[in-house]
């Protein structure tokens, strides 16, 4: 195992071991502020379309966000995860249209769009574990997420990249390695903090 890859494990423990101490009811709350101050974020309140994710467990929530986006009438894509860990995607169309999945995840119950979908999103919604001051990501360790980014080099697109995360998962250095992408915009109940201006998205 690399240096980089046995520090980015043993901080993905730490970081997933703190979170297994919220309570339900810290992650109601914290997801309720979350979802207000994403929303204020241009990158969401100008997109069209949305890549984003449904969050299980104690990750930072990402419900409330998605209902907020969909009334309004942005088009939100998340993901259907492949055998071979790969990402398809579906249209979100509902909590009430969403089924519980391998590895705890939940999905879209309608038809998938192939992998390339994601490539129509103004704007995608990562999951991490931490952002550091750099805007670099430390993601799960899966390589779902490395493959959607790599995906958007290829095709030469530039979304905007937005995290979520709980206020003691912005830390001064993420482990990186040379197929790792920075984000362009972390939200906290605490802080919002940017990487990248905004440069507006194409009319």
């Amino acid at each position: 195992m690399t240096g980089g890859m046995s520090e980015k494990t043993a901080l993905r423990r730490q970081l997933l071991d703190a979170r297994t101490l919220l309570t339900s009811e810290d992650v109601e709350k914290a997801a309720s502020v979350l979802a207000e101050l994403a929303l204020k974020l241009p990158e969401l309140r100008r997109a069209r379309t949305v890549a984003a994710y449904v969050s299980v467990g104690s990750e930072p929530g990402t419900r409330a966000l998605l209902d907020a986006l969909r009334a309004r009438g942005v088009r939100v894509l998340l993901p259907v995860l492949l055998p071979d860990n790969d990402l398809d995607w579906a249209p979100y169309e509902g909590p009430e249209r969403l089924v519980r999945a391998r590895r705890g995840l939940l999905e879209p119950s309608g038809p998938t769009l192939g992998v390339d979908a994601v490539l129509e999103a103004d704007t995608v919604l990562l999951p991490g574990l931490a952002v550091d001051a750099r805007g670099m990501r430390l993601g799960r360790g899966g390589g779902s997420y490395d493959r959607v980014l790599a995906r958007f080099v290829r095709a030469g697109e530039d979304p905007y990249l937005v995290v979520l995360l709980y206020a003691n998962e912005v830390v001064e250095r993420v482990p990186e390695e040379p197929h790792d992408h920075p984000v362009h915009a972390v939200v906290t109940p605490d802080v919002t903090l940017r990487f990248r201006p905004f440069r507006g998205l194409m009319a």
